[in-house]
């Protein structure tokens, strides 16, 4: 999935972090809802203007950027 299509940065909305394109619902908030246990259908209830391939993408690029993650250990 090319997540340009639904997660956009804008240094001047939320402060940079990443959105979703045309909202202020960051994909933060998104996996805030998930950690706290919220289904996905229950998010799409609570922001009936997102679609699942908007959730999805958020996912999606969450995990992207953890799987590029460099973790430096200190001793």
């Amino acid at each position: 999935m090319d997540f340009t299509d639904h997660i956009v940065r804008n240094p001047t909305i939320m402060l940079g972090k990443p959105t979703i394109k045309g909202t202020r619902i960051t994909v933060e908030l998104i996996l805030r809802k998930f950690a706290n246990g919220f289904a996905l259908n229950e998010i799409l209830e609570s922001y009936p203007h997102l679609t699942r391939d908007q959730i999805f993408a958020a996912l999606g690029y969450a995990a992207e950027k953890m799987a590029n993650e460099e973790v430096i250990e200190a001793h």
